[in-house]
């Protein structure tokens, strides 16, 4: 094993119930005077969000409303944002994964020269930024992406219909202020979908094959938090301790995936572009397929986590109990459960292999491993 590697944490976070009303605050903390406030349009109508502008108004912040975003955000998006920072010093991202990457995005593509596409992760593309990369605070309304400590965005980009993450360290926001108290409204599915995004996200990097037990520890323990309080917070939404239990579990996977993710995310990014699917939901369905072909890599990993966990110390003790948690919650069984059907499936099994997540995975993805997770997962053979 190669016992060398870069580690990097997280940003600033201020966590826990009201901590919202330290907005204006930290937003002069970030150095902040005139913010783009970028929310998606879902949020943008809502009490929370009409609240949190008026906390900044009443502070003598101004701040403008942006909120032209899909739920899975386009290139497009990212270009009206920037247009609509003129005049702006900074970010406030305020929503889920989707606010939350775009408005990382807009404030450092509002610094460039060069195309977004040129900023994508691979290799040491990051260093061709040449701009003022604009602060972020961030705040998340969901619990599942932990963008608000990530350094990167996701990006659809609309002529390849392509997922493809956008990195640079300066976008990690100054701030995060991660308040529980936000989530309270998030509907069942979405509560289970964005909290499955979480767990996908611990579980692909404890299973990558980088040195990295720092990371490794934040995933175990994110991973024990998604088991205690996720079937809790989809049963009842106002389960305050589990919703904030998982507020954490999902800054915790962002965290703990700067060593790895992998054959979750590498198909669920096409399939999320081609058919618009929830992304977490997706990662959810496609999660008990990839760990059955990753067995023989991961499996003597998955009893040490089974046994932190509380389960039996195997294998299939910990896959019963994910296949368990899918159902108890809400998450459909096979892709048809999201209307994805088996007719981009070339297009899907090409795409996956060149995702950047893909070599993060602890057995190779190629083409013919994509196909058979995929028809698995369609057919929901396990």
């Amino acid at each position: 094993m190669n016992l060398r590697a870069n580690w990097n944490y997280p940003t600033s976070v201020r966590f826990g119930a009201g901590r919202i009303a330290e907005l204006p605050e930290a937003v002069r903390a970030a150095g902040m005077t005139r913010p783009l406030f970028v929310t998606d349009p879902n949020l943008a109508g809502l009490p929370m969000t009409r609240d949190a502008l008026a906390s900044l108004a009443a502070a003598g912040i101004p701040a403008t409303l942006f909120s032209d975003i899909r739920p899975n955000p386009v290139e497009s998006n990212i270009r009206a944002g920037v247009a609509a920072f003129a005049g702006h010093d900074g970010v406030v991202a305020f929503g889920g994964g989707s606010a939350l990457d775009a408005g990382k995005l807009i404030a450092f593509m509002a610094g460039q020269s060069r195309p977004i596409w040129d900023f994508e992760d691979i290799g040491d593309n990051w260093k061709r930024a040449d701009g003022v990369i604009a602060p972020v605070v961030a705040v998340p309304t969901t619990a599942g992406t932990g963008s608000e400590v990530g350094r990167a965005g996701v990006v659809t980009d609309e002529t390849t219909h392509t997922k493809k993450i956008i990195f640079h360290p300066d976008m990690m926001p100054k701030i995060a202020l991660c308040d529980p108290t936000l989530t309270v409204g998030m509907p069942p599915l979405i509560t289970a979908g964005t909290g499955m995004d979480a767990f996908a996200h611990c579980l692909e990097a404890y299973c990558g094959t980088a040195y990295h037990p720092m990371a490794d520890g934040i995933a175990v323990e994110g991973i024990r938090l998604v088991k205690e309080n996720l079937a809790r917070a989809v049963a009842d939404g106002r389960d305050l301790e589990a919703r904030a239990n998982m507020m954490a579990a999902a800054a915790m996977g962002a965290t703990a995936f700067q060593k790895a993710l992998g054959a979750i995310h590498a198909l669920s990014h096409p399939v999320g572009a081609l058919y618009d699917t929830h992304h977490g939901l997706t990662n959810a369905v496609f999660a008990p397929y990839v760990l059955v072909f990753n067995r023989k890599a991961i499996e003597d990993k998955i009893k040490r986590l089974a046994a932190y966990i509380g389960l039996r110390p195997s294998f299939r003790a910990f896959l019963d109990w994910v296949l368990a948690l899918r159902a108890e919650i809400g998450v459909p069984h096979t892709l048809g459960g999201l209307n994805v059907g088996d007719d981009k499936i070339d297009l899907i099994v090409t795409m996956a292999p060149n995702d950047p997540t893909a070599g993060g995975n602890p057995v190779p993805l190629d083409k013919r491993a994509a196909r058979t997770i995929f028809r698995r997962a369609l057919e929901g053979r396990v």
